[in-house]
């Protein structure tokens, strides 16, 4: 017989699926794909590759939302099923229970996979960090930080590559840029902008004393080369230079590294991971042309939160999230509010709780990307 806890999760979870439903409108899918999948039927499909291969990434992408949204509905179908078994045979009770865990599983997936619909979201990403001021102690959490971020893309299954690594002087790291590639990377990501703030006792105090400190974490998606972003070369200032940092088996030691600065903008990237002189430009101009569009993306958002008022909670300038080891453990967002005291966990790239209350979070003050 199902319990009252039951029924009232059921209750939600259909609740929770009609408002997504209701929000995003999956639904109209069908059209879309019956539209896509006409195009690519004709003659001249092929003629034009990048666009051939983009509708083609669109039809699968749309087909999945729809198998996905039908799989839900039919696991609410076998649960109507459970429930009536379970009045006559009391064994079903823990089988209804498994039912109820899957169908919330999937509407959880489902709901991210509506949200990650932005224009670059199915992209690799770029991720960087710098320390904040504090010297070694800033450095340190820089590290930390690439280190969850690597075990956290490690966790998705991601390949991830280091494109830039300066070590710090005793300790940690002066600034890091690594290479995220695999499938909605960036859309996972992108809301990690910000800084992080670090509660503890410095391992570096011989008074054992609690500092504060803090690093940026900047997210950037690899943009494909069709997309118009105009960077003109007598804007550009190119220098060469041995590559540094204990970077290990990802950092090229030879004189290779590139540093490119915009001269209007004052941007500057480097990459010193590629073999050759040439392949770091590339890479180095594939994250200028990001840095480019997020400028522009940038300004477009500031609009945007001008007229919903709001600005201070969705600026990457601002402090998004604490990470406290003393006197107590605890790992808060300051945006969602979603915190656990397992600061191990978090430290070892168990954070999609935060980085899914943040998707969902956005996409309810409608600032998604």
């Amino acid at each position: 017989m199902i319990t009252y806890e039951q029924k009232q999760r059921i209750e939600e979870l259909k609740k929770k699926f009609d408002d997504i439903i209701e929000v995003f409108h999956p639904e109209d899918k069908k059209t879309k794909l019956k539209e896509l999948e006409e195009e690519s039927l004709k003659p001249d499909f092929w003629n034009d590759q990048k666009r051939a291969q983009q509708v083609n990434r669109e039809i699968q992408r749309t087909r999945k939302i729809i198998e996905d949204m039908e799989r839900i509905k039919v696991l609410f179908e076998d649960i109507e099923v459970g429930i009536e078994l379970s009045e006559e045979d009391p064994s079903m009770q823990e089988h209804l229970e498994e039912m109820i865990e899957e169908v919330a599983k999937k509407i959880r997936e489902f709901e991210l996979e509506m949200i990650l619909n932005g224009k670059f979201d199915a992209s690799n990403a770029y991720l960087s960090i710098h320390p904040g001021a504090g010297g070694t102690e800033s450095q340190d959490w820089a590290s930390m930080l690439l280190r969850m971020y690597m075990r956290w893309a490690e966790r998705k299954g991601y390949d991830v590559e280091i494109v830039d690594y300066q070590e710090g002087e005793e300790a940690g790291i002066k600034s890091a840029t690594i290479y995220i590639k695999g499938d909605f990377a960036y859309g996972y990501l992108k809301y990690e902008r910000g800084v992080h703030r670090l509660v503890r006792i410095s391992p570096f105090d011989a008074n054992k004393r609690r500092h504060t400190s803090f690093a940026s974490v900047n997210v950037l998606p690899e943009i494909e080369d069709d997309i118009d972003i105009e960077i003109k070369p007598e804007d550009l200032r190119i220098d060469t230079y041995r590559a540094s940092g204990a970077g290990g088996q990802y950092v090229n030691k030879t004189e290779s590294a590139v540093r490119i600065t915009h001269l209007p903008t004052g941007i500057v990237v480097t990459c010193q991971t590629e073999r050759s002189q040439l392949q770091n430009r590339e890479t180095a101009m594939k994250m200028l042309k990001a840095r480019l569009y997020q400028l522009e993306l940038e300004k477009r958002r500031k609009q945007i939160e001008q007229i919903q008022g709001e600005l201070k909670d969705i600026s990457w300038g601002n402090q998004i999230r604490s990470y406290v080891f003393h006197p107590y453990t605890m790992v808060k967002d300051h945006r969602t509010d979603v915190e656990t005291g397992n600061i191990e966990a978090v430290m070892d790239g168990d954070i999609d709780m935060f980085i899914e209350a943040e998707l969902v979070y956005y996409a309810k003050l409608g600032l998604n990307e």
